[in-house]
């Protein structure tokens, strides 16, 4: 591992313990933090694939209903009971946070209107109730889905992210610090012994004489 390029002094090397040390703690925090992050991921993640097959499996009848509709009715008649929906529905945006990440939070708010159904009942046959029924149902669960994915998705980017910062700091940062240290505490005792041999041979000069 290749050691920063400082110099060898006292002074530099009480900064890169002081340096060390943060790293150290600042590494635990984040494995931490990954850590716990990716147990939120894999609860949601398995919500997110209950949620999207009961949602598909919900789409694939709605589908089926309409289809029959549409093979008994033409088309001119169904875009003219549809025109006029009989409910309104309003969505309010808004954020919520999961471990530091800005997920986004949907509100929905049905309001329904004077009839149930925005049509005749004898211009259009009954499968078509069934239809509109399952679709107001389904409304808040798409939301629910694209909500729960948009931010299972930001988890994810986070996670890796932090991963980054975490390896950054264990294979590169505290290593470097540590053969450093190393480093210029090895030099340091080179330069005392030095010293220490250096008056050594003055002290034995000055005896002599």
């Amino acid at each position: 591992m290749a050691r920063l390029n400082v110099n060898p002094t006292r002074m530099e090397l009480k900064r890169l313990k002081g340096r060390l040390k943060t790293a150290v703690r600042g590494h635990k925090l984040l494995k931490d933090k990954s850590d716990e992050m990716i147990r939120i991921f894999s609860v949601r993640l398995r919500e997110n694939k209950k949620l999207r097959e009961k949602v598909e499996e919900e789409v694939a009848v709605v589908f089926k209903s309409f289809a029959l509709v549409s093979g008994t009715t033409t088309d001119a008649v169904l875009n003219l009971a549809f025109s006029m929906p009989s409910t309104k529905i309003d969505v309010e945006t808004g954020y919520t946070s999961i471990m530091g990440v800005e997920a986004p939070k949907l509100k929905v708010t049905t309001q329904k209107g004077k009839y149930d159904y925005p049509y005749s009942f004898t211009a259009i046959t009954s499968e078509a109730d069934y239809g509109i029924k399952k679709v107001n149902e389904l409304i808040e669960k798409l939301l629910s889905l694209a909500e729960i994915e948009k931010s299972n998705r930001m988890l994810a980017a986070e996670i890796e992210k932090n991963k980054r910062r975490v390896n950054a700091l264990e294979y590169i940062m505290i290593p470097q610090l540590k053969e450093t240290i190393k480093y210029i505490a090895i030099k340091l005792d080179e330069n005392e012994r030095s010293n220490i041999a250096r008056m050594m041979k003055v002290k034995s000069l000055i005896t002599q004489e």
